[in-house]
């Protein structure tokens, strides 16, 4: 549940918060531009990758099923609170909500499209080397399944706030090559932390390479 409680916290989060961009110098070798949706974002794909390795690939699909109306429903609450107009006295005026909630419908169907098609294809690859590997070389499948499923993740979200006209076109490659980039080495910083919380699970419910938790 904590599991389950920590995807969606970052997978609303990150479609609230995606309109600020900022840049980051990486050791001066190469600059990020950003949006700061970016960063709790990855961490979705960790924690699907553990469900994957703990529980199986059913109860990974099924979270992120669960992802979806969770989402779905955050638009819901943004688009009413949307409606009501703020008394005088309201710290925060209905023209700077509308700034930075207006376009959170827009985010949500760009982000929902890319998510989905993403976090399945995820899963898929994932489960694919852990059964060619026979559960062995964790590295391996967390990396490859999250590489391919960020880059198509980002292509698809990026196109389409471009074709939405959330983003101009000419930040077009300079986001998709920043935001992968961004993903790729959050990806490899990722690896041990997901070793550390497997072995911990395993060590926790004493299972084996390659076994999994039932919970049907």
């Amino acid at each position: 549940m904590i599991l389950v409680a920590l995807f969606i916290s970052s997978l609303v989060s990150s479609n609230l918060i995606f309109k600020k961009f900022f840049a980051w110098d990486f050791f001066g070798f190469y600059t990020f531009e950003v949006s700061v949706g970016i960063l709790p974002y990855p961490l979705t794909f960790l924690i699907t990758d553990t469900i994957s390795e703990i529980y199986g690939r059913k109860k990974a699909n099924q979270v992120v099923t669960v992802g979806i109306f969770a989402s779905l429903f955050s638009l819901l609450i943004i688009l009413v609170s949307n409606q009501v107009s703020a008394i005088p006295t309201s710290p925060i005026q209905d023209d700077t909500f509308n700034r930075v909630f207006g376009s959170t419908g827009i985010a949500v169907s760009a982000s929902m499209i890319a998510y989905l098609f993403a976090q399945y294809i995820d899963i898929a690859i994932y489960h694919f080397w852990k059964k060619q590997t026979k559960g062995r070389h964790l590295w391996l499948r967390n990396n490859f399944s999250t590489m391919s499923s960020q880059f198509i993740d980002t292509l698809v979200v990026i196109g389409l706030l471009c074709s939405f006209g959330e983003i101009p076109w000419n930040k077009f490659n300079v986001l998709l090559f920043s935001g992968f980039l961004f993903k790729v080495i959050v990806v490899a910083l990722d690896t041990p932390v997901l070793y550390l919380i497997v072995y911990s699970f395993r060590k926790r419910f004493k299972l084996k390479v390659n076994e999994e938790i039932s919970l049907d």
